[in-house]
């Protein structure tokens, strides 16, 4: 094998290895924030990261938004106070 061969085998290995960790980082990036904000469905917002893997990121932004939007806690009504 020739230098420039073993060259471009470290440039493949290299490649893969990022596009893989990219993907995974794309994937737990909704569930991390949705921790960090103490979302309420934080879990639920982990799993639907993780299953727009398997969906080719199609629904991926909706997850992002969902981990990002806050939900108003319910108020105690008046009378029960």
């Amino acid at each position: 094998m020739m230098i420039i061969d073993i060259f471009a085998w470290i440039v493949l290995v290299v490649l893969t290895a990022s596009t893989a960790f990219v993907i995974v980082f794309m994937a737990m990036l909704p569930g991390i924030i949705a921790k960090r904000r103490n979302h309420p469905w934080k879990d639920a917002v982990a799993v639907g990261g993780w299953v727009t893997l398997f969906l080719g990121f199609a629904l991926w932004p909706l997850v992002l938004i969902w981990a990002h939007v806050d939900v108003p806690h319910a108020s105690k009504p008046e009378a029960l106070r």
